[in-house]
C-alpha cells in the first residue's frame, strides 16, 4: 500500500516528518511523499537521517495554482532540483508575503461574518498560528460552535471543505476572501517550475474544487498546459469517481497518483493511508513513473 499526499509541520500539518515517518512505517507503507505546500523544506528534515522509515520515499510537493481566477494545486513529484521549487516560491509565499495574507484573510472573513450577523467570540478564535497555516480553520471551528449560525451559513455549515471551496475561493460567493491585488502563481507557470525542477506535474485532487464539470476543468487546464498526470486516488472521490478518473487517464495516457492528503487532527477523520477509510492505493498505479533517490 501507498500514500503520496501527505503534510507536515512545513506547511498545515500539525505532525512533525519524523511523527509522520514513524505512522507510516507502523502502517508498512511501502511507498511514500511528503507534499507539503509550496516547499521542500521537508526534505531537509534531520529524521530522514534515521532510518525510521523502511519504505521508499519520492520527493514531492503540492503547488497551489491559479487558473482562470479558479484556486487549484498542482503536485510535483520526482522532484531533483528542490532549490529551484524553494526559490520560485518566495516570490509568493515568503514567510512576510504569508503573515500578510493571513491577517487580511481573517481581516476579510471577520467583516463578512459581522456584514452576515454571524456570532463569534474572537478570543476564541487560535492565535500565533504558524504563517504555513490557514486561519479560516480556526475561524470556521469559532463559526459552528454556536448552533445560531447553522441557518445564515446554509450548506458551509456542513464542512470545512464547502466552506473552503465554495465560499471563500470562490469568486462568485458572498463569502469570498481573495486577495484580487497580490501576485499570483499561474497554472501553467507551476507546471514549468516543477518540470524545471526534475519533477512530474499531477492535478491534485480534481473532486475536492466541487466544480459543476470536473472532466470539462481538468480538458481546460490540459488545454492550456499539459499535465503529467492525475491524482485519481483521494478522500474527496467515491469509489465511482475514483474509477473515472483512473479511465480519464489512462485514455488520455496521464500517469496515476492517490495519497490520503493527511493533515493530523485538522483532518480528525483523515488517516494516513486509508483516508477516510475508502483507500487502499497499490504501488503498480506508480511504478513505472516513480524516481527514489536523495
Amino acid at each position: 500500500m501507498i500514500d503520496i499526499h501527505m503534510h507536515t509541520i512545513y506547511s498545515d500539518g500539525d505532525k512533525t516528518v519524523e511523527e509522520i515517518l514513524k505512522k507510516c512505517e507502523e502502517k508498512k507503507l511501502e511507498y511514500i511523499s511528503i507534499t507539503d505546500h509550496n516547499t521542500c523544506k521537508q526534505y531537509e528534515d534531520d529524521a530522514l537521517n534515521k532510518n525510521i522509515f523502511t519504505g521508499k520515499i519520492i520527493k514531492g510537493v503540492e503547488m497551489n495554482a491559479t487558473f482562470k481566477n479558479k484556486k487549484i494545486e498542482v503536485l510535483g513529484y520526482n522532484i531533483k532540483e528542490p532549490k529551484i521549487i524553494e526559490e520560485w516560491s518566495q516570490k509568493f509565499f515568503s514567510e512576510e508575503i504569508l503573515k500578510f495574507q493571513q491577517e487580511e484573510e481573517k481581516r476579510k472573513l471577520l467583516d463578512i461574518c459581522n456584514k452576515k450577523g454571524l456570532i463569534y467570540d474572537e478570543s476564541k478564535i487560535e492565535k500565533n498560528i504558524a504563517v504555513t497555516d490557514y486561519i479560516a480553520i480556526y475561524i470556521y471551528k469559532e463559526l459552528v460552535r454556536h448552533e445560531e449560525n447553522y441557518k445564515i451559513l446554509g450548506e458551509f455549515a456542513e464542512s470545512l471543505n464547502l466552506f473552503i471551496r465554495k465560499g471563500l475561493l470562490n469568486p462568485d460567493s458572498e463569502y469570498y476572501t481573495g486577495l484580487d491585488n497580490i501576485l499570483k502563481p499561474m497554472y501553467k507557470d507551476v507546471i514549468d517550475i516543477i518540470h524545471k525542477s526534475g519533477g512530474l506535474a499531477f492535478l491534485a485532487h480534481p473532486f475536492e474544487y466541487r466544480f459543476d464539470d470536473t472532466i470539462s476543468f481538468i480538458n481546460e487546464l490540459r488545454a492550456e498546459k499539459e499535465l503529467d498526470g492525475i491524482e485519481c486516488f483521494h478522500p474527496s472521490a467515491d469509489e465511482d469517481r475514483m474509477k473515472l478518473l483512473v479511465e480519464y487517464a489512462k485514455k488520455h495516457n496521464l500517469y496515476i497518483s492517490g495519497g490520503s492528503d493527511y493533515h493530523g487532527h485538522k483532518k480528525p477523520d483523515v488517516e494516513i493511508g486509508v483516508g477516510r477509510g475508502n483507500l487502499n492505493i497499490t504501488k503498480d498505479y506508480i511504478e513505472e513513473w516513480i524516481v527514489i533517490g536523495k
